[in-house]
């Protein structure tokens, strides 16, 4: 199996079944704000527009560059379609002329023209109402997983799939938290280190649970190019900054004893096999991303300012009556989001400078703001707010939130229904959403270790604690994403409503507001 690097998540696969292109990024995505990291201008485009498949894992603009794929992919590819709970992922494929579909059907492996093939798509809300996914690939000369952006939680099936003889791991921040956040500079610095720590732990935990010969850091990071976010970028000088690169991710899965790392770039050549693994980067000096990469991102922001000047000449001014907008829109929706209203019990201003609207989940309405007082807010430039409004967006996580160009405010812990709010703009998504929620309790289990028995399933996203929990003074912290629980009360020290329940030497300790 050949696996050239294409930048980004982007890799394409040579097999003896078939070629497979997967998400393919070349284009400025979220309002100008991300580029390629390191820059993928010079790969041969023409050398991957014929796969016999396509595989985009979700539907985020990194992933899926509607550009690129309209303008320089074949349509007569088959696409490999993660069994993702709503329709949009086809249907925006679709639109763009892409007919022919391999249906797969999550965590169940199909055989495809010499080709063993297995999907596995995350459905939680949280990871959008259409989920992330990853993709496991046996043509008999090697296994490969490409876990992408995905964080499955249960990696039974993924695991049997195997052995693996090369593992595609995310590890940088794809987040706004905490760096848009109006905190003081050492609270932003500190929680940034935290989920620094985090993102590596959980890199380094999916690379042992996989176990495969060799792994590849992948799916990250982006540049940011404009002025404005340029501070945004890991420059190497900081411990805090939840952007770290290829490089630097090398560096920490080795002090962590996972020394079967290997550094790419776009254009990097894989050869993979049963036995042996072989690189081949690009001629040059293909690490100057990394060794010299701040004088490497000023010329590339040089390069890219016309494109940054061309986005920003498209966006809406005073095209877009926000408020009356918004309110025909979501309305409705909130009429019918019982579990979400519920779970944010309070306001959102939505703040785009001239104009303030609120969100008020509490009597399902959005208004302009009249003053009252809200949990949460939200500053946001008012092009981007009326560009999602034109083009009814639907997740304006994807659409505005990645693209860092606004700041948030909150009081008290995250609330991950807030979030989910605006992942589920659409009468589908919001279904999907409220009946997730109303199904979501699973049956109760626990494991023991440390003297203290704890419920099994992170009340986040139901991860596997017994797997993914580590414990150091008390404290049960999840790796996938970082939540943290107290194991003396069960109080969750992430989001101050989502306790769990642990019992030491026999007596039952429960934070109150767990449910649990």
């Amino acid at each position: 199996m050949r696996l050239t690097f294409l930048g980004h998540a982007g890799v394409y696969l040579e097999t003896a079944g078939g070629t497979v292109l997967c998400d393919p990024w070349f284009n400025p995505m979220f309002f100008g704000s991300w580029f390629p990291f390191p820059d993928n201008s010079d790969i041969d485009v023409g050398a991957i527009s014929s796969p016999d498949y396509l595989y985009i894992s979700h539907p985020h603009d990194d992933h899926l560059d509607v550009d690129f794929l309209a303008n320089h992919v074949t349509k007569d590819c088959t696409v490999i379609l993660p069994d993702f709970p709503t329709g949009d992922h086809r249907r925006g494929l679709e639109a763009l002329g892409f007919h022919r579909f391999l249906e797969t059907h999550n965590g169940e492996p199909v055989e495809r023209d010499g080709l063993r093939l297995l999907t596995n798509a995350l459905v939680a809300p949280t990871d959008g109402a259409i989920g992330d996914s990853g993709l496991a690939v046996d043509d008999g000369t090697a296994t490969l997983f490409n876990q992408n952006d995905s964080k499955p939680i249960d990696l039974d099936a993924i695991c049997e799939f195997g052995p693996y003889d090369g593992h595609l791991v995310q590890f940088s921040g794809a987040i706004w938290y905490p760096m848009v956040y109006r905190v003081p500079e050492e609270e932003a610095r500190a929680l940034g280190r935290r989920k620094r720590h985090n993102q590596f732990a959980r890199a380094s935990r999916f690379v042992t649970e996989i176990g495969a010969r060799e792994f590849f850091p992948f799916a990250g990071p982006p540049c940011f190019l404009d002025e404005d976010l340029f501070h945004l970028n890991d420059f190497g000088d900081t411990d805090w900054n939840i952007f770290p690169d290829q490089a630097k991710t090398v560096t920490e899965t080795n002090a962590a004893g996972l020394t079967h790392g290997h550094l790419t770039v776009p254009g990097a050549v894989v050869e993979l096999t049963r036995e042996s693994c072989t690189v081949k980067l690009p001629d040059g000096d293909p690490l100057r991303a990394f060794t010299d990469k701040r004088a490497y991102l000023a010329e590339y922001q040089q390069r890219a300012a016309p494109k940054i000047a061309a986005e920003k000449a498209t966006w809406p001014d005073h095209e877009v009556d926000i408020a009356n907008e918004l309110s025909e829109w979501w309305t409705p929706l909130l009429a019918d989001a019982s579990h979400t209203c519920a779970g944010v019990h309070g306001r959102v201003l939505l703040d785009v400078g001239d104009e303030q609207i609120v969100i008020n989940f509490l009597d399902r309405r959005v208004d302009r703001w009249d003053g009252e007082y809200c949990r949460y807010r939200f500053h946001i430039p008012r092009p981007l707010v009326e560009r999602c409004i034109q083009r009814r967006e639907v997740d304006w996580v994807n659409a505005v939130f990645l693209s860092c160009r606004f700041e948030a405010e909150r009081d008290g812990p995250y609330n991950e229904f807030v979030y989910n709010f605006f992942r589920s703009l659409s009468v589908e998504r919001m279904a999907y959403t409220e009946r997730y929620y109303s199904e979501a309790a699973p049956p109760f289990e626990t494991f023991v270790r440390d003297g203290y028995e704890i419920q099994r399933r992170c009340p986040h996203l139901r991860a596997d604690l017994e797997r993914f929990g580590s414990i150091e003074d008390g404290v049960l912290t999840c790796s996938l994403h970082g939540w943290r629980f107290d194991l003396a009360t069960g109080r969750c020290l992430t989001a101050g409503d989502r306790g769990i329940v642990c019992r030491v030497l026999g007596e039952l300790r429960t934070d109150s507001r767990s449910g649990g």
